[in-house]
């Protein structure tokens, strides 16, 4: 326990140099890769953000991971990322990496069995519809629990249907 409280000045500045270095190589790394690095538009995409801090908190902290070893996990996790988003470009390869957005709600219709499927609670999709702004099932158009596990909420503003484009890749059942 007395380890907890220990404070040496080496170890101060070790973690201090290796934290500037390691935070130069992720912004480098995010400028040559993109902003997608750190989107959440896909399950990927939030495995790469983790990944990226856990190294981050790795290589500041433990003795035993060099800054040299964080830099090359930092580089190595961006190019797979990279790799990944070319290879999604591909409809099969999308389809094995990606979730498929649910729809769980059809107008003022819950889809209990989509909810099932998302493993997501009623209590859940009240939440979501209160922070929409929604004061009436009436006001839904649809509901949508994303691929990065958002649950977007469209609203029934006007008469017309929504655009088949923006439901083309939606799960109804």
């Amino acid at each position: 326990m007395e380890e907890w409280f220990k404070f040496s000045w080496e170890a101060f500045g070790a973690i201090c140099i290796t934290a500037v270095g390691i935070y130069i190589a992720v912004i480098l790394m995010t400028r040559i890769c993109g902003k997608r690095s750190f989107s959440k538009m896909s399950s990927f995409d939030f495995a790469m953000t983790v990944a990226v801090g856990s190294i981050i908190a790795t290589t500041i902290l433990s003795k035993s991971v060099s800054l040299t070893d964080g830099i090359v996990g930092i580089v190595t996790v961006y190019l797979l990322q990279m790799g990944a988003a070319f290879a999604r470009r591909n409809d099969t390869v999308k389809k094995l990496m990606d979730n498929t957005p649910l729809l769980l709600m059809d107008g003022e219709i819950i889809l209990e069995e989509n909810l099932r499927k998302g493993r997501v609670a009623k209590s859940d999709l009240r939440a979501k519809l209160r922070e929409a702004n929604v004061t009436e099932l009436s006001e839904v158009k649809a509901v949508i629990f994303e691929t990065t596990g958002d649950i977007s909420v469209l609203h029934k503003q006007h008469e017309r249907p929504v655009e088949d484009f923006l439901l083309s890749d939606v799960a109804r059942n």
